[in-house]
């Protein structure tokens, strides 16, 4: 029998968890030059239509599909187009749809492949990124995902690391966050830099929807891991106020960097100390109490604080911090399991604080290292090959005259219109010729 109340619950997550790809656009939007921000907002448009599409043909059933292999890959043909789950209300946990999952999943999905996009931002030909999307979605995400997420159940074969490695990753810090940046990293050395680099100014054109995208991400992730606990019950209840209060504490550990490293503390800091929260306690909110969730927010909002400038000083342009933000809070999120799990969480493990030993601590290393090599060498393979054929990255004149422009023609911010009655939104050709004149100005 169906049980409306988890089914309400996880629909609703499922809708929450969407909203954070708009919410990613936002807040990736807002830290590109102006010229640039539709292209960045684009690619995680174009993200969300894709990915649920090969999520119905065959994704699904290449992450939850019964094994066909030492845990690496689920039957891409099992539930091909969703075939044969419309009328099945057998559960993943007492009493929720089949279908009430597959959507749950799909989300997930989605705003993994949108995660990649910010290592990017300013120089990628959107015809190529949608190209990349989805053979990395196929590729490296759906079997991750099944490596994961996919546990063994009655008749059902599910992934090595939730199976027979058993390490725990309650939300996805592995197939989500350490998945999407190690990808992230692959591309930044596949693209190359930014033109200027290092030298120009590329500040983010628009703090306000840094802002307001941070706090729907914030909003979203409360379905993310709470609805994870596909029930709502008490596990559900202890994800959701640990994801509140490692944020919180995630928030302040940056702003405390910034203050001491630069003497101010900032917006950007503020909106970027929550997403590496959030980040840092998605694979833990189950396992850990409040105070180690305080404790794992803390250290990973000095951690990824520190990690951002690591781009400088290594000469790869990350642009938007997908490495020093997911990688990083990926990897110390999944690994501090090890550390600061709690039998008296709902996971029962304890990690080395609390009396376990190391058995769960090595297990968490495997695992995280694991996604990390995976998808970093199979997104530079992917990456290079679309970079040889059909080309990744857009040219330099075309990228100092504005990727919004040249790829999109359009604009986000039309203000040579103001004061007239016809539209004046400049051709490609036009914003070619005005930067060439003013090379080296930001936008």
């Amino acid at each position: 029998m169906v049980n409306t109340g988890d089914t309400a619950w996880i629909l609703t997550s499922a809708a929450l968890v969407l909203l954070m790809t708009p919410g990613l656009a936002l807040f990736y939007g807002g830290m590109v030059r102006a010229k640039s921000v539709l292209n960045m907002m684009m690619m995680s448009f174009g993200a969300l239509a894709l990915i649920s599409v090969l999520w119905v043909l065959y994704g699904y059933s290449m992450a939850f599909g019964d094994d066909v292999g030492l845990g690496l890959l689920g039957n891409p043909g099992e539930f091909f187009g969703l075939n044969g789950l419309m009328e099945d209300t057998t559960s993943e946990e007492g009493g929720l749809p089949v279908m009430a999952f597959v959507g749950f999943q799909a989300v997930f999905a989605i705003i993994t492949v949108a995660l990649i996009s910010g290592a990017i931002a300013d120089r990628a030909k959107f015809g190529a990124w949608m190209v990349f999307a989805g053979v990395w979605a196929t590729v490296v995400y759906f079997p991750v995902a099944h490596w994961v997420f996919a546990f063994d159940g009655d008749d059902v074969v599910g992934g090595w690391i939730a199976n027979d490695l058993l390490a725990l990753d309650f939300a996805g810090g592995t197939a989500v966050h350490i998945n999407a940046g190690a990808a992230g990293l692959a591309l930044a050395f596949v693209l190359g830099k930014r033109r200027g680099f290092g030298r120009d100014a590329m500040r983010p054109h628009n703090l306000p929807l840094v802002m307001i995208g941070a706090g729907l991400l914030w909003f979203g992730w409360f379905g993310f891991n709470a609805g994870s606990a596909l029930a709502a019950n008490n596990t559900a209840s202890v994800a959701w106020v640990n994801t509140l209060v490692a944020t919180a504490a995630a928030t302040l550990g940056w702003l405390v960097v910034e203050k001491f490293r630069d003497g101010h503390s900032t917006s950007l800091g503020a909106a970027s100390g929550v997403v590496a929260g959030l980040v840092a306690i998605t694979p833990a909110c189950n396992a850990v109490s409040p105070i180690g969730a305080i404790v794992l927010g803390a250290i990973a909002g000095v951690l990824c604080a520190l990690a951002v400038g690591l781009k400088y000083r290594l000469g790869y342009d990350d642009s938007l911090d997908v490495v020093g933000v997911h990688l990083v809070g990926g990897l110390w999120g999944t690994i501090a399991i090890g550390f600061l799990g709690t039998a008296a969480a709902p996971s029962g493990i304890d990690g080395l604080f609390y009396g376990g030993g190391v058995d769960q601590l090595w297990r968490q290393v495997v695992g995280a290292v694991a996604v990390l090599a995976f998808s970093f060498i199979l997104t530079l393979v992917i990456g290079s090959v679309i970079q040889k054929t059909m080309g990744f990255r857009i040219t330099e004149e075309d990228e100092v005259a504005g990727i919004d422009t040249v790829v999109h023609a359009e604009s986000g911010y039309d203000f040579a219109s103001l004061g007239s009655s016809g539209s004046t939104a400049p051709l490609a050709g036009q914003a070619r010729a005005e930067a060439r004149s003013t090379e080296g100005i930001g936008a």
